[in-house]
């Protein structure tokens, strides 16, 4: 009998992709070796400073751009480590591709992030390079997790810009009514959201010709109706903890600034200082600008900064294993209870991998990422991971009835564009500030 998580009951829940599956079932001991200093999980530093042999071809900023994506449907209140029944899972988020993490609940409901003065605007801090903050320096944002470290607040801030840029637009053109100004700017901004990650993140994370055939003909394993959709945990706790993979140990943040670690010296959670201030174009491709830092090639490994994260990250842990994001990931993936790589490989008619593999079966996590390395060369997921993370984010588009998918699945972005199609770097870095 189906248990209750396996399941689609709402917004809140969690469910899964391949319910017929029985969980892999890894000794956590072995998995907390994998996943620790040391273990095969762990990238040495040296490769991610400045060598460029871990370099993968698109630009730094696209993990970073999906970490938003992750914050935008899913939040997992749960304990990481055990002690978790799996019927008990929520998700604090609706499982929509809405900007939930940027809007909240709007002027109305969270008037602490909008402009007192101009409720149809986003408030930011006095300079407009942070957002605004409590007298302790605490994010007052839509979700606290935008702010963990420089890139996904540097992402939020522009975000809120690009909000504030289409009021101005709406407003000159009288378009709509003032007191409609706030709700067809969010629309506006939203639906150009929801087209990059059709039509410019996803194409390059699992390749045009995945993205094609699920517009077309829908997902195989993941197809909720509409109001009825769910975030599987499949996709959850393995398939889209890619990025994590994708995560340089250090960054320039301003063309010829000194490289530093992610982690520590560019945490979050305080005050943006002025000289940790990110320049976009140094994480990503912007024409007329030098090429960007690269992302991380995914090969199974992940950089030291994640291996050893900082307590203000992590809490206070009993054991120090804990501190490394492999292992919260390989131990995130045996709680849920998981099936291996081979048999989601075998189900979706995919020869299984037969490097780097596991003895009784790969973790479905580590094996993405391996998956990753030696069929998509590091760049994008493979056929596993790649079905996974295309079916579920196009499916809960076509799920929601306000997308553009579901309502006018033909739409082009009406924002101004470097060049044709329209693309992330148009949204948050405008074409005229370049």
């Amino acid at each position: 009998m189906a248990r209750s998580v396996d399941r689609p009951t709402g917004g809140a829940r969690y469910g899964r992709m391949f319910p017929k599956l029985e969980p892999l079932g890894t000794d956590p001991h072995l998995l907390m070796r994998a996943g620790s200093d040391g273990g095969i999980c762990d990238a040495a530093a040296t490769l991610d400073l400045g060598a460029g042999g871990d370099d993968a071809e698109e630009a730094a900023g696209w993990p970073f751009f999906g970490q938003l994506l992750a914050h935008d449907t899913t939040a997992d209140r749960s304990p990481l480590m055990g002690g978790v029944e799996t019927d008990a899972l929520r998700n604090s988020r609706s499982p929509r591709l809405n900007l939930e993490m940027l809007y909240a609940d709007g002027p109305i409901g969270s008037p602490y992030m909008f402009d007192l003065n101009d409720p149809a605007k986003f408030l930011l801090s006095p300079d407009g390079f942070d957002v605004p903050r409590n007298p302790q320096g605490v994010a007052l944002i839509g979700d606290p997790r935008n702010d963990v470290h420089i890139f996904t607040l540097s992402l939020h801030v522009a975000l809120l810009h690009a909000h504030n840029r289409i009021v101005d637009h709406l407003r000159a053109a009288r378009v709509v009514p003032e007191e409609d100004v706030f709700d067809k700017a969010r629309i506006t901004l939203t639906w150009h959201y929801q087209w990059i990650v059709v039509h410019d993140f996803l194409p390059r994370l699992v390749g045009p010709a995945l993205v094609d055939e699920v517009l077309e003909d829908g997902g195989k394993w993941f197809r909720p109706e509409p109001m009825k959709a769910f975030i599987p945990l499949e996709y959850a706790d393995a398939a889209y903890r890619y990025g994590h993979g994708q995560i340089r140990h250090a960054y320039h943040l301003v063309e010829g600034g000194p490289e530093l670690p992610l982690f520590p010296d560019l945490v979050g959670f305080g005050p943006l200082p002025v000289d940790r201030r990110l320049d976009l174009a140094q994480i990503f491709d912007v024409p007329g600008r030098p090429r960007a830092q690269r992302a991380k090639r995914l090969d199974g490994r992940l950089a030291a900064s994640l291996i050893g994260l900082p307590e203000r990250i992590t809490g206070a842990v009993d054991e120090s294993a804990y501190r490394s994001l492999a292992v919260r990931d390989l131990l995130r993936g045996d709680t849920t209870g998981l099936p291996s790589g081979e048999q989601v490989a075998e189900l979706l008619g995919v020869p299984p991998l037969t490097e780097d593999t596991w003895a009784g079966g790969t973790p479905l996590w580590f094996y993405i990422l391996k998956e990753s390395e030696h069929l998509g060369n590091g760049n994008r997921l493979g056929p596993v991971g790649g079905r996974i993370v295309a079916e579920v984010l196009i499916g809960l588009l076509r799920a929601d009835p306000a997308s553009y998918l579901s309502l006018e699945p033909d739409w082009q972005p009406i924002l101004p564009a470097a060049g044709d199609p329209f693309g992330l770097t148009d949204l948050l870095i405008p074409v005229g500030s370049r």
